[in-house]
């Protein structure tokens, strides 16, 4: 569960009831929750559904990871690659 106090604010600004905003948050910090091995499994994934081909995954998987909210550190491919096949 969140922070009351964050809570309280989501909803005092967004005009949400307190379980709306409470859920919102949740939601938010499990999104930015995940680790950066998560984040890149999945995202590999999607892409790869998408019919990308690694090198085109291995870029824009980095180039997110400098974008993420909560700072990752900097992964080469080959980083990125075992993340993925171990």
């Amino acid at each position: 569960m969140a922070d009351s106090e964050l809570i309280q604010q989501v909803a005092a600004t967004t005009g949400l009831s307190p379980a709306e905003a409470a859920r919102v948050v949740d939601d938010v910090l499990a999104f930015y929750g995940e680790t950066v091995e998560e984040f890149v499994r999945r995202r590999h994934g999607q892409m790869q559904t998408y019919g990308a081909r690694n090198a085109e995954i291995f870029a824009t998987l980095a180039a997110e990871i400098r974008q993420r909210r909560v700072a990752a550190p900097e992964l080469s491919e080959r980083q990125l690659r075992r993340m993925i096949y171990g």
